[in-house]
């Protein structure tokens, strides 16, 4: 089972969490991905994510296919925030379970890596002195 999200809303490590649950799982991993306070020696304020947002749900669904496939797994949740996030926030969380740790492991990997890559999910990174669009994807 596949699980996609794209909001303006808080995100939800325990909701995640519960998705994936599974008796059958050996495995499951929980990546939460946090807004830092700094990027290269430079203080972080905020941070602004801007989505176009049928194409990314389509992206990362495709994403979670891809990877419940290749690496065999029972449940996948990506969720992804769009919008101003303060220090310390959930921009993203990825689960998955799988009969075994390693699976989970590199599917929740591919998953993140494949994300950064091929979703049109764009992060603007606010700081005292200015503001810069950070790994803008196709």
């Amino acid at each position: 089972m596949i699980q996609i999200l794209l909001t303006e809303d808080q995100l939800s490590p325990s909701q995640c969490e519960s998705f994936i649950a599974d008796d059958a799982a050996g495995g499951h991993v929980i990546f939460i991905g946090t807004v830092r306070n700094n990027t290269s020696k430079k203080t972080v304020l905020y941070l602004d994510f801007e989505a176009y947002g049928s194409m990314a749900e389509k992206e990362m669904k495709k994403i979670a296919e891809q990877a419940a496939s290749k690496f065999n797994v029972f449940h996948i949740v990506i969720h992804h925030r769009i919008g101003k996030l303060k220090i310390g926030e959930i921009p993203v969380i990825i689960g998955v379970s799988s009969a075994h740790r390693k699976a989970a492991f590199e599917a929740c990997e591919y998953c993140i890596d494949t994300l950064k890559e091929s979703v049109p999910i764009w992060k603007k990174e606010f700081f005292e002195d200015g503001e810069v669009w950070v790994a803008a994807h196709p």
